[in-house]
């Protein structure tokens, strides 16, 4: 089973570490398995861009970006290279170990979990 590791930009929220994820299961879905706050408007069917975050470590392990994916990634707050949706991060390896950085939540007007 995977790893994924959450660390925030909000410093005042500590790090969590997440074990035994299966494969097929996206970051998004991990979050709310977990009561990590990652906003998520639309559901999580890629039609928006709340639920970015930033991949910091084992990209590999996740389906690659999609054209869409990118397109709403160009609208969310402050994207950079390593910038994903939770959405679409689906996790494709078992031995998987990802880091993921959660952006400023109180930056973005979305749904909590």
């Amino acid at each position: 089973m995977a790893t994924v590791k959450f660390t925030f930009e909000d410093t005042k929220i500590q790090p969590v570490t997440v074990e035994n994820v299966p494969e097929g299961y996206s970051v998004l879905e991990v979050t709310e398995d977990n009561d990590i706050h990652l906003n998520h408007n639309c559901g999580g069917v890629c039609a928006c861009s709340t639920c970015h975050v930033y991949i910091e470590v084992g990209e590999e392990f996740l389906e690659e970006i999609s054209d869409k994916e990118e397109d709403f990634i160009d609208r969310a707050i402050n994207p950079r290279v390593e910038s994903r949706l939770g959405c679409q991060c689906i996790i494709l390896d078992d031995a998987a170990v990802i880091e993921v950085q959660i952006p400023d939540q109180s930056r973005i007007i979305g749904h909590e979990h």
